[in-house]
């Protein structure tokens, strides 16, 4: 499996026994979807490793308790620390309305009720800013929005269009000479 083809799921940050269990803090708004897989893919050394699920419990909001087969003590469990936990896409729940995975809109465009279209997303970026912020290319140059749910008026799937209402001006400062 390759990681092109996963979406992250969260990754193990801690032993929770002398038996091998470990837990997953999983980076997602709805823990509950996740807590009976029966198998899940580990990154050790840029590898995507399969891993069969014995038994796993739901704690503590998005943290998941897991025992993995062929993983029965320390050692085994030290060696997993830190690693990234994926699931194929294919497993996504299907979103709908304005609510959207990232990857899904990377290539929409980008349209400003006010302004008009302002060009293709690129990429939205979510380290280290308040708010994730959109990357609009327009003819050469890139436009930042914050992804703010009062300015996200619109995903429309069908037609590859991502409709958001920035504040009067916002758009102009990014492509002004």
């Amino acid at each position: 499996m390759r990681k092109e083809d996963c979406f992250y799921l969260g990754n193990i940050v801690k032993k929770h026994s002398f038996k091998g269990e470990v837990v997953i803090k999983l980076d997602t708004d709805e823990p509950e979807l996740y807590g009976n897989m029966e198998s899940v893919f580990v990154d050790l050394g840029n590898n995507l490793v399969p891993f069969f699920i014995e038994k796993s419990s739901l704690s503590k909001g998005t943290a998941l308790r897991v025992k993995f087969e062929g993983i029965s003590n320390e050692a085994d469990a030290d060696a997993m620390m830190r690693a990234g936990i994926y699931l194929p896409l294919d497993l996504l729940p299907k979103l709908s309305g304005n609510k959207f995975y990232y990857h899904e809109v990377i290539g929409f465009t980008v349209v400003d009720t006010n302004f008009g279209e302002v060009g293709e997303l690129v990429f939205i970026n979510d380290k280290r800013v308040a708010h994730p912020l959109l990357e609009v290319e327009r003819d050469g140059s890139t436009v930042l929005i914050p992804m703010i749910d009062d300015f996200i008026k619109k995903i429309d799937r069908e037609n590859k269009v991502f409709e958001v209402e920035t504040p009067e001006g916002l758009i102009d400062l990014y492509l002004e000479n």
